[in-house]
């Protein structure tokens, strides 16, 4: 699910959603976010929320009257979006244009934590495994794919590909995966 660190920023971005959030129906869903969020809580939040304040992320700020407030920084800001976006990221249009999008890396092991993140994302988007390293999907993602490399820093050891050409069993077997006969 969520770290400690990442369940703070989302909240405190689902804070400012909630305060632009124009209908009840919408603040709603803002609700219902982070309750799903910190449904698994536990009780290091203090400790994680200290951590959080070293590192710039969030600003603690203790009135006379004892209260604490917390706020976002910009950089915090920034993090709580990367983690929204991240756990959102479709691919939006799936229609297919006859090609094959591949996708090939090889990440040494001491990226290893990098190498499995890129591998669970990919899975999620849709990708099919053909070898160890290599996915295919029939739809455009470039724009999706560079994300999630720029945010795991692998650009080094990823490469994305368009196929015209692939061959025909594989393409009749991809064709069944992806349900486009």
């Amino acid at each position: 699910m969520y770290s400690l660190k990442q369940k703070i920023l989302l909240s405190l971005l689902a804070g400012v959603a909630f305060g632009c959030a124009i209908t009840p129906k919408r603040q709603w869903r803002v609700l219902e976010t982070i309750g799903e969020i910190w449904s698994d809580s536990d009780n290091k939040l203090g400790k994680e929320i200290n951590n959080l304040n070293r590192s710039k992320l969030i600003k603690k700020i203790t009135a006379k009257d004892g209260t604490s407030t917390i706020k976002l920084t910009e950089k915090g800001k920034l993090l709580a979006t990367e983690y929204c976006f991240l756990k959102n990221l479709k691919i939006r249009d799936k229609k297919w244009d006859g090609r094959w999008r591949i996708l090939i890396f090889d990440v040494p092991e001491k990226l290893r934590k990098g190498r499995n993140a890129l591998r669970w994302k990919i899975r999620k988007l849709g990708f099919c495994e053909l070898q160890k390293s290599v996915f295919v999907i029939p739809y455009e993602c470039k724009k999706e794919i560079d994300f999630i490399v720029n945010y795991f820093s692998l650009g080094l050891y990823v490469h994305y590909g368009i196929l015209e050409i692939i061959g025909e069993d594989v393409n009749s077997r991809l064709k069944k995966v992806f349900k486009l006969e």
